[in-house]
């Protein structure tokens, strides 16, 4: 089987580069993962494949997806698509308490995917924050403190081996009444340098932008497209890791909806070169499902709809298509099976759409080529 190789190659190779390094979450993995990697190969492009910690447990998340089911899986895509240079990343490894408790469920998680063959990883504790704290470190300090706890623990762990660390500093979507809460500069900066005080050296940083994950709707509950990513905070950000010497660049996460001639047109290649799309693989293959098995996708809107119908109403949903917008990821799981079993023409669909889907992205990224990129960096070492 094709093998992932240490993310940390793949940033560190473009580090200095305009292109943006798509990160694919594939939930649906038949026919989906090999069209990216197919696509990755006819433009030789450097790609990640991501699932986040809700998706992908010890308890398989709601993909139906163990670790090692998600990496076999994976590597069996990338071996048939004869693609090799690709890394294998645990997205959103969420550290929601920063409990001792907390900690060592997240570490088990993690002894977990280094075993099945991770190549990088994404803590998140975003959600620790201190509002009473008298400065930006102070306030960052749960943060701080967390993902250094796992940062050393993945060191160890890896037992030398090289990998990628994303982190993140500013819980992506989270609004006050002011609207969108965005991470600063001055906070991006004092995070990561209290992270390198403690011997953890990442590459790459989410940050709160404007984006928000999965699929948009307006008030009425019509989808949108997603083009609330504040640009200039973003290049402000990266300017001012740069300028302090930090060797970090952003990850972009929440780009589901948002317009490809944006990406292309406006995004700061290289200021991001990490860029999650989701939702977006996931809204496709139903798509496809839709037309190539109706009765499957009946299946799963009915149960979407009978088991989240009144908790979304609640929570201000507004029509059924929302309502699967928003809850039908959780079906993957509840009719896995089903979905990798599905004939043969039915998977040619779903690898022929995400193929032509996964080009218009590494154009838009501009990151044809960045696979031979990879390559000499790794034979430079």
């Amino acid at each position: 089987m094709s093998e992932p190789i240490p993310a940390n190659h793949i940033f560190n190779a473009v580090m200095d580069r305009p292109c943006i390094i798509l990160a694919a979450n594939t939930r649906i993995i038949k026919g989906i993962t090999r069209g990216i990697f197919r696509a990755a190969k006819k433009t030789d492009s450097a790609v990640m494949i991501e699932l986040a910690r809700s998706e992908c447990n010890l308890t398989n998340g709601y993909t139906g997806l163990y670790p090692n089911t998600f990496a076999e899986l994976t590597k069996q895509a990338a071996e048939e698509a004869g693609h090799d240079i690709w890394a294998l990343h645990a997205d959103h490894i969420g550290i929601k308490k920063g409990t001792p408790e907390d900690l060592e469920e997240t570490k088990k998680l993690i002894r977990a995917q280094i075993d099945a063959g991770f190549t990088s990883f994404a803590i998140d504790a975003s959600h620790l924050y201190d509002f009473k704290g008298a400065s930006l470190t102070e306030e960052l300090g749960p943060n701080i403190e967390a993902t250094a706890n796992i940062g050393k623990f993945i060191q160890t762990n890896m037992d030398g081996r090289d990998f990628g660390l994303e982190v993140e500093v500013g819980e992506i979507g989270r609004t006050n009444h002011d609207g969108m809460v965005l991470t600063t500069p001055e906070e991006a900066v004092a995070f990561i340098s209290a992270l390198n005080d403690r011997g953890v050296y990442p590459q790459v940083l989410a940050i709160a932008n404007g984006s928000a994950h999965g699929n948009i709707y307006d008030a009425s509950g019509k989808a949108i497209e997603q083009i609330s990513i504040d640009i200039p905070r973003t290049s402000a950000i990266a300017l001012a890791l740069k300028n302090g010497g930090l060797g970090v660049r952003i990850a972009q996460h929440g780009i589901t909806g948002t317009p490809r001639e944006l990406i292309y047109e406006r995004f700061p290649h290289g200021a991001i070169i990490k860029g999650n799309v989701g939702t977006f693989w996931q809204n496709i293959a139903h798509e496809v499902l839709r037309i190539y098995q109706p009765a499957l996708f009946r299946q799963m809107w009915d149960w979407t709809v009978d088991t989240y119908g009144e908790e979304g109403r609640k929570s201000g949903i507004k029509n059924d298509h929302q309502l699967i917008g928003k809850y039908s990821k959780f079906a993957t799981k509840q009719f896995f099976d089903e979905i990798y079993a599905i004939d043969d023409e039915t998977e040619h669909a779903l690898e022929a759409r995400a193929y032509a889907e996964a080009l218009t992205f590494y154009r838009a990224f501009k990151c044809q080529g960045t696979a031979q990129l990879v390559r000499d960096h790794m034979d430079s070492l």
